[in-house]
């Protein structure tokens, strides 16, 4: 299924929340939603699903219109972030509640929920009432009660926030892989970079209701566009050379005796693989570096280093 969201605008009273949003997403690819919170991402995916009212713009799911039709003839399934399941029904009834009421054959409905219990790893677990699950369980249930249906498009919004780092890292691993594996199309929204990046095949970045930039992972994060994308995709150092403003990761950054430039160490983070080290130049700018040689010459704070750019890592910012 080939989605193609068109010139979307929309309100909350008079609160603009997207401004002239287009994009598309093609058939089998995994896109995120990316941006901080009230940028506009969880409205527009509940626009796509049909949960809201389209004030101005259209969607289409392949060549047709979907912007009017009812949310339930979209084959749209949302994966909500608080799960929306039943707590006092069992793993089962959760999973085949879509096609009880879709009036699937019940002898149709066993071998399915059989078959998707064992793709999202809940083998042993069908009985069970949801509320004595784990969370991650309870997530698994959400992700098996959507594809069960087999729908065209699976809609996520922010599906793992409540998980701990660990189960949230094997659970994007898990989402990524079953819905390749059964070829769907898929939205996801999050405000987590990481998540994203390690998840999708590309990033829709929002701002303000409005994209900044829509690339793959890498181009996103190696080449922003503008200020906001630099910054909001990770430690970045923005620096002005001949009246243009450029943008330099921290590993960009290169720590030399005899460097054209110096600044003060203002503070040293010891990471294990790596050192940051945060100096204020002579310009009040702070410099984020990583630095792989502080073992073996060791910085202290408030000491005076010499650093370079390495203008091949840079990156010009529009504005």
């Amino acid at each position: 299924m080939n989605i193609k969201i068109s010139n979307i605008s929309h309100k909350y009273d008079e609160q603009l929340v997207l401004d002239n949003v287009s994009f598309s997403v093609e058939h089998g690819e995994l896109v995120a939603l990316l941006g901080p919170s009230g940028c506009g991402k969880t409205t527009l995916l509940r626009l796509i699903a049909g949960l809201l009212t389209l004030d101005m713009g259209k969607i289409f799911f392949d060549d047709k219109e979907v912007s009017s039709i009812d949310p339930r003839k979209r084959n749209a399934v949302m994966v909500f972030q608080n799960y929306a399941l039943f707590p006092h029904l069992s793993v089962q009834k959760n999973i085949d509640y879509g096609l009880r009421v879709r009036k699937v054959p019940r002898n149709e409905i066993s071998t399915r929920v059989d078959g998707i219990i064992e793709t999202v790893k809940l083998e042993g677990l069908k009985d069970r009432k949801v509320s004595e699950l784990s969370g991650g369980q309870q997530q698994r249930v959400a992700l098996a009660r959507a594809l069960v249906v087999n729908p065209d498009v699976l809609l996520f919004d922010e599906p793992l926030s409540n998980l701990d780092e660990k189960l949230r890292v094997s659970m994007r691993q898990e989402i990524r892989g079953i819905l390749k594996k059964r070829d769907i199309t898929g939205i996801y929204v999050t405000h987590d970079q990481e998540e994203a990046m390690s998840i999708s095949d590309r990033i829709v970045i929002l701002n303000e209701g409005v994209i900044q930039q829509i690339g793959s992972p890498q181009e996103i994060y190696e080449k922003p566009i503008n200020r906001f994308v630099a910054e909001f995709m990770g430690k970045c150092n923005i620096f002005k050379l001949e009246d243009v403003f450029y943008m330099l990761r921290p590993d960009g950054i290169i720590s030399s005796p005899s460097g054209k430039y110096s600044g003060v160490v203002e503070w040293i983070e010891y990471l294990g693989s790596m050192t940051r080290v945060y100096i204020k130049s002579n310009s009040d700018i702070i410099m984020d570096v990583y630095s792989s040689s502080i073992i073996e010459n060791p910085i202290e704070l408030g000491s005076t280093v010499n650093y370079d750019y390495d203008l091949d890592k840079a990156v010009k910012l529009m504005d």
